[in-house]
């Protein structure tokens, strides 16, 4: 802009004003870009920050509690179908392993960390989300033995607990990035062993 103004010929002037003027666009859109950029950058650790919060604070104790109520109990609750025969024993056992396994979760998740280290939030929600969802693990695949009909009862209950492991699957894949295969298979296998000792324990 300076030689422009201190140029006397009116054409050279004319080219050094509009190359000042580009520069001066080409400025700002420059600056315009990287606030763009840097708002764009920050919004995505504002979302990780959030997903991350959520994962710990109600998907991780949530997982906790449905893996354990749900693979726990199966052992108690199939050893007492295959003993007994009858659905009323089976239903009193899974009901009563599932409460005192929710119970037991919830407190444990809430006294083993405050969350004033690790960032977790409330030890009471942390706990209640736990322990409920300890309990409906373990109550999900219990609730089909009120039906009187024995058989009837085994075979929706056994329908139950794999759909019980696919959520479980679901979850490890979808917000602890677990491979959707590896996570299928792993608790497939922890599933059956626990299900397998509890038919072993009552037909024997």
């Amino acid at each position: 802009e300076r030689a422009a103004a201190h140029s006397h010929d009116a054409s050279i002037r004319k080219l050094l004003g509009d190359l000042a003027l580009a520069e001066s666009q080409h400025e700002h859109k420059l600056d315009k870009l990287m606030d763009e950029q840097l708002t764009q950058d920050e919004r995505a650790t504002e979302a990780d920050a959030s997903r991350r919060n959520f994962v710990l604070r109600y998907i991780q104790p949530g997982l906790a509690g449905l893996m354990d109520g749900s693979v726990s109990t199966l052992a108690p609750v199939f050893a007492s179908a295959f003993a007994t025969g009858d659905s009323r024993q089976a239903f009193i056992v899974g009901i009563s392993a599932s409460l005192g396994a929710g119970i037991s979760m919830a407190f444990a998740e809430a006294l083993s960390d405050n969350g004033s280290l690790t960032g977790r939030g409330s030890p009471i929600v942390r706990g209640l989300v736990c322990g409920v969802m300890t309990a409906l693990g373990g109550l999900g695949h219990s609730l089909p033995f009120l039906i009187p009909n024995f058989h009837l009862a085994l075979a929706i209950a056994i329908g139950v607990v794999i759909v019980e492991l696919g959520v479980i699957s679901w979850v490890r894949w979808k917000y602890m990035d677990s491979p959707p295969v590896a996570a299928t298979l792993q608790v497939a296998f922890g599933g059956a062993l626990v299900f397998a000792t509890g038919v072993l324990i009552g037909s024997s």
